[in-house]
């Protein structure tokens, strides 16, 4: 699966700056968080693409009300979508922007005319948000573009999941990855069940990474240890200017030791290897040999006493010890020397 020029084949992690709606309807603050975005080591922006009217509906009736112990209580849906919403007018000038830098755009449409729209763009992927992913005939219609598809799976059963999957490859789109996610604003360390993520790979067969929506960044690199390739966390320049999403938004410096954070990860996890790196053989050194530690004369038997297993390595190997003993000496050997087999009779 490739995005743009990100290769999944290679070991690195694909690092997501989601910028929401942490613009607050300033493009000037929107384009700053883009160039942000990529000094901190992020590979891609990624924007949502709705209006109020093409998400909800502008009714104040009980069901739409917000009320059900969020950061957003209190408000209508549509009052919340007109506050969050990112203008469809700026996503194709904060895409060119985002590539001139160096940065992949990407962005979550939320019914087909955000497909359509950003199929004029000409994004490089879809993601899938975690309260859209029972939304069968708009997966679809995403998966019908041929383009990589990551879903976050935050609220979905385990039959849900697999719904969302089916749904891609029914269309003949088998390029999906699924995020981890627990959609709770900030989501509690507790509820993570990062181990979720080696077996949602095991069982659905997908690249698997993490949407995070925990404070701080010790979910995301654990993540990255359990085996995520992808790593979407919410991005803002300064938490203090406020915003639907600011509470759970990571500011620059903290995004940036999270990525240099995942990328000592993955150097660490490196690759299965049983093979010894030539600074390894350096060391080796210091392992165990056989060695004389009695001076010995010719014709003497070799035993426990006067030959050792010590260090360093410069003798015999140890596992020879059985087959050496009581054996003789062919000269007199000085205490200190390495046993070799032209020592032996």
């Amino acid at each position: 699966m490739r995005i743009n020029n990100f290769d999944f084949s290679s070991q690195k992690t694909f690092i997501i700056a989601e910028l929401s709606a942490n613009h607050n309807q300033s493009f000037d603050l929107a384009m700053q968080t883009v160039k942000a975005a990529k000094e901190v080591g992020a590979d891609a922006i990624k924007l949502q693409t709705y209006t109020a009217d093409t998400i909800t509906l502008d009714c104040e009736n009980e069901h739409f009300q917000i009320k059900s112990g969020t950061l957003w209580d209190g408000q209508t849906l549509y009052k919340l979508y007109q506050k969050a919403f990112t203008p469809w007018e700026w996503q194709p000038r904060l895409k060119s922007y985002a590539e001139s830098l160096g940065l992949i755009c990407f962005s979550s449409p939320f019914d087909k005319t955000a497909v359509d729209f950003l199929e004029k763009m000409n994004v490089s992927a879809y993601k899938v948000a975690s309260f859209e992913i029972t939304d069968i005939p708009l997966i679809e219609y995403i998966a019908s573009k041929q383009k990589p598809v990551i879903i976050s799976t935050g609220i979905a059963t385990f039959e849900e999941i697999n719904e969302a999957i089916a749904a891609c490859r029914r269309v003949g789109n088998d390029e999906i990855a699924l995020l981890k996610c627990t959609s709770a604003y900030p989501a509690p360390l507790e509820e993570a069940n990062l181990l979720t993520i080696p077996d949602m790979a095991a069982k659905f067969g997908c690249l698997v990474g993490l949407s995070d929506h925990t404070m701080g960044d010790i979910a995301s690199v654990v993540a990255v240890s359990l085996g995520a390739r992808i790593i979407e966390k919410h991005f803002i320049l300064d938490r203090k200017i406020g915003g639907p999403d600011s509470d759970f938004s990571m500011e620059p410096a903290e995004f940036k030791t999270m990525v240099d954070l995942i990328r000592n990860v993955e150097k660490t996890l490196g690759a299965v290897s049983y093979e010894i790196t030539e600074k390894v053989a350096k060391s080796r050194v210091f392992a165990r040999s056989l060695f004389v530690v009695k001076n010995i004369q010719k014709g003497e038997i070799f035993t426990e006493e006067n030959v050792r297993s010590i260090r360093p390595f410069a003798g015999i190997s140890p596992k020879f010890l059985n087959e050496i003993l009581w054996k003789r000496a062919v000269c007199d050997i000085v205490a200190g020397t390495p046993l070799s087999w032209e020592l032996i009779f």
